[in-house]
């Protein structure tokens, strides 16, 4: 964790995967964490309780909860209704906790990756996010 200029370690940003399938959120994970290290907050919030495909406002939120250490949320999701859920998670939580969380534009395995790997550095909600929703333009393909 970063040093704030007082000495005190500084918060990192955490990351919540939503994905309509625990394996793809899982995976997302695992992948991003390895990138990040064990410092940065990544939950994931894949799939429904009993594992069917679909996503689920009371777990994102709790993921959300879970995720922040104080710096903010940055939450990637897959597919349009996974942005519905995790809309409906911001209103489950309070206003405070609310204001601390954006939901990214980006591309879940992408934008998750790159987003884990600034908050490990330090960067704030708004590098992070803007990093992981940049991805969305990243040609993959060019040298």
């Amino acid at each position: 964790m970063p040093m704030g200029d007082d000495g005190i370690t500084e918060p990192l940003v955490g990351l919540v995967i939503v994905s309509h399938s625990s394996k793809v959120a899982d995976g997302t994970l695992e992948l991003a964490a390895q990138m990040a290290g064990d410092e940065v907050r990544i939950v994931a919030a894949g799939g429904l309780a009993d594992g069917a495909i679909g996503t689920d406002a009371t777990r994102i939120a709790a993921a959300i909860q879970a995720a922040d250490a104080g710096a903010g949320v940055v939450v990637m999701t897959d597919l349009g209704s996974a942005v519905l859920s995790a809309s409906t998670a911001l209103e489950m939580l309070d206003e405070e906790q609310a204001a601390r969380v954006r939901l990214s534009r980006g591309p879940i395995v992408e934008g998750a990756i790159v987003a884990a790997i600034q908050a490990s550095v330090g960067d704030n909600l708004e590098v992070v996010v803007e990093t992981a929703d940049a991805m969305l333009a990243h040609n993959k393909l060019a040298g």
